[in-house]
């Protein structure tokens, strides 16, 4: 059993529609009123109501936005993005305000979040990246938004997607207990799962054991995959993971990163996510809940 789409950030109806990127005309695009515009600034974008997104017309997005071609739509219409700097203030007035992915993700479909975090992570790209990492050329934008071509170089690039592992380590003793971490940049009763990039040339399951035992000390066994959830902050796919302690009096902050940590009962844990104790754990747009949240609805 796997992380439900939900969870893991795969949209039910979303439709990428790759094999348009290249057929696509993007001026040609934005003068068609039927189709609708997805606007991020920076990590925000307009909502029409808490739970749904305002898609607009392409006359309403301002001239200095830079333009992607997101996908269709469960029903067919044709999505673009409209990626725009972080703004002081709202950009235009949206019914319900304008929200960040983490505020509004919780709230939207699954359709709705799925584009979300495509836009976010697309547009972060496009406007942090627009020269040759090679030779510093500013580069043209091709496949309606997915990729880069160097003029000067002729080298391609794509939007970078940063694998990272994340994992909820269960007890060698005791079935009832989770083990969790404090970040040194959290509060001292906000917890979470212990998590890592991958480094370069390293497995996703090498990285598990790796960023484990450095956080936390504990060397695990039995390692799991559960699901996957595409980040946008920077860029990463979390690749969520449960394990399984091998002693759990190994158990120690590394103090670096993991100010401390510590073992939570299933009740501790049900009790947190109730909101019936002063544990804080991770939102429900994170792949972090899931995995907490399975494991304590013994789903894992």
């Amino acid at each position: 059993m796997t992380l439900s789409d939900t969870a893991s950030g795969g949209p039910a109806n979303f439709d990428r529609a790759a094999e348009e990127r290249t057929t696509t005309d993007l001026t040609e695009a934005r003068t068609d009123a039927s189709v609708r515009v997805l606007v991020v600034a920076g990590d925000a974008a307009p909502l029409s109501a808490p739970d749904r997104l305002l898609w607009v017309p392409p006359s309403d997005v301002p001239d200095d936005a830079t333009w992607a071609f997101l996908g269709r739509s469960g029903e067919g219409e044709r999505l673009l993005l409209a990626a725009l700097p972080a703004a002081e203030s709202d950009v235009f007035p949206a019914p319900a305000g304008w929200a960040s992915l983490r505020t509004a993700a919780p709230a939207l479909s699954s359709e709705e979040a799925g584009a979300f975090v495509a836009g976010l992570s697309l547009s972060r790209w496009l406007l942090d990246s627009p020269f040759c990492a090679a030779c510093g050329t500013r580069c043209d934008i091709r496949d309606a938004g997915w990729s880069r071509r160097c003029p000067a170089c002729g080298r391609q690039h794509f939007p970078r997607t940063d694998p990272a592992v994340i994992v909820a380590i269960t007890s060698a003793a005791d079935p009832d207990a989770l083990l969790l971490g404090s970040n040194v940049l959290w509060g001292p009763d906000r917890f979470s799962c212990f998590a890592g990039f991958a480094e370069a040339g390293e497995s996703l399951e090498s990285a598990v054991h790796r960023e484990v035992l450095e956080e936390s000390g504990v060397a695990v066994t039995d390692v799991r995959y559960r699901g996957s959830q595409a980040w946008p902050f920077p860029r990463s796919l979390m690749v969520g993971f449960l394990a399984t302690a091998v002693d759990d009096a190994a158990a120690r902050a590394d103090g670096e990163e993991i100010a401390t940590l510590r073992w939570f009962s299933r009740a501790e844990i049900g009790a947190g996510l109730a909101g019936e104790s002063a544990l804080r754990l991770p939102g429900p747009a994170s792949i972090s809940h899931r995995l907490i949240s399975d494991w304590y609805a013994g789903n894992a």
